[in-house]
């Protein structure tokens, strides 16, 4: 797990949260500051993200990579596995390779077979198959305000502090040596071949898994909430969060650690 960070606290059964492009476990925050007295909350960096090194691939198979590198460096044998984002789609993956460490799968909002990426977030990944991209996020440096006129002003209800966002996820990728060409290689990289390609896997799975989907989201309808219900056979149930848009785990937690304490205890 060499050039990956993380976060580890409280005790107990581990949790294991991932997030998607763009973020870090910085997402989870609020999540784990309500867990982490019942649980052991390890939320890590994907590689280029937070404190994580960036690497040559980045691609959702080689983040799938990551995941499994840090639960072999810590010893982390079963866990309740819960994603957000990209991160879903790498936890899709992850899961249809290592179902034997999961004891749970909680997805929230994200990529789902051929709905990779998302229509709504095709224009930002042809801005970096331009090249176009980088020059772009490095201009919310200087101006955080405009963070809302992006993609990731559509993934929150609302942003009251755009340059904590902008500090908390985008400077730490952008500061890294060749980050913003490194941004525009992930970005570029996301393809529904990689999902469409584990649909087999995740029709077999039956490890217990949670849909909890914000209903406001313009990128991951909250139908293909139920595509994922349909198709897994260990899926329990569909959880709406009303109104929710992508990021809800991060602006909503008060309404997703209740879904994941029930869901755990069933």
């Amino acid at each position: 797990m060499e050039g990956i960070t993380y976060v580890d606290e409280g005790s107990g059964p581990v949790a294991l949260f991932v997030h998607g492009v763009g973020t870090g476990a910085h997402l989870w925050r609020n999540v784990i500051a309500e867990l982490r007295g019942e649980r052991r909350c390890v939320a890590l960096d994907l590689p280029l993200h937070g404190g994580s090194a960036p690497r040559d691939d980045l691609s959702i198979p080689a983040l799938a990579d990551a995941v499994e590198e840090l639960c072999d460096g810590l010893g982390l044998d079963r866990v309740d596995l819960v994603a957000n984002d990209t991160g879903g789609a790498v936890a899709q993956v992850f899961a249809v390779r290592h179902a034997e460490r999961l004891r749970t799968l909680t997805l929230t909002n994200c990529d789902v077979h051929t709905n990779t990426p998302p229509e709504a977030f095709r224009p930002t990944v042809e801005l970096a198959e331009r090249g176009e991209l980088a020059p772009l996020v490095g201009a919310l440096l200087d101006r955080p305000e405009l963070i809302v006129h992006t993609a990731f002003g559509q993934s929150y209800e609302r942003i009251d502090d755009p340059a904590a966002v902008v500090d908390a996820y985008l400077r730490p990728i952008l500061a890294k040596p060749g980050g913003a060409r490194a941004f525009e290689r992930l970005v570029a990289s996301i393809d529904a071949a990689d999902l469409v390609a584990v649909e087999p896997g995740l029709a077999a799975l039956t490890v217990p898994t949670l849909l909890v989907w914000g209903t406001g989201d313009v990128f991951f309808d909250v139908s293909w909430a139920y595509w994922l219900r349909d198709t897994i056979p260990g899926a329990r149930e569909v959880v709406e969060i009303p109104g929710g848009r992508l990021f809800f785990p991060e602006e909503r937690a008060a309404e997703l650690v209740p879904c994941l304490r029930r869901f755990w205890a069933s």
